[in-house]
């Protein structure tokens, strides 16, 4: 083909999601916690649905160190868990369903695009409703 070509990019879809475990990052970040699993309530219960590794600052990135730090309520192995709290708006291309996840769902590209320091925990978004958003 020839001329030109134009990159046509959709509008990522947004979900707001709890952070349930953190991991330290490679290369130079691997002295933070910058590795990050996420997860949506179902009856009650937090489901992990993905995991991201960018999307935030380096003055995010030190501020979310150091709240996983002082957060942490469990430890295995390089993975610790940390207290329901914090808040991700998590950009991602598209849902599909997955048998590899308890949640039942796979992101594509999934990417933190803020942080809700402003929302509660028990405010973040149903799995019901990321369900509902799953490509046919």
């Amino acid at each position: 083909p020839k001329g030109e070509w134009f990159k046509w990019k959709k509008q990522p879809e947004l979900i707001d999601a709890v952070l349930m475990y953190a991991q330290r990052g490679h290369g130079k970040r691997s002295s933070f916690y910058s590795d990050y699993t996420f997860g949506l309530w179902e009856q009650g219960r937090l489901l992990p649905i993905g995991k991201a590794y960018f999307g935030f600052t380096d003055e995010e990135l030190t501020l979310l160190d150091k709240w996983v730090r002082t957060h942490t309520n469990e430890r295995f192995g390089p993975v610790r868990g940390v207290e329901v709290g914090l808040v991700f708006e998590i950009a991602f291309d598209s849902a599909h369903e997955s048998s590899r996840h308890k949640s039942g769902v796979a992101l594509r590209f999934p990417r933190i695009h803020r942080i809700r320091w402003d929302k509660p925990a028990s405010e973040a978004d149903q799995l019901t409703t990321l369900k509902a958003r799953i490509s046919p």
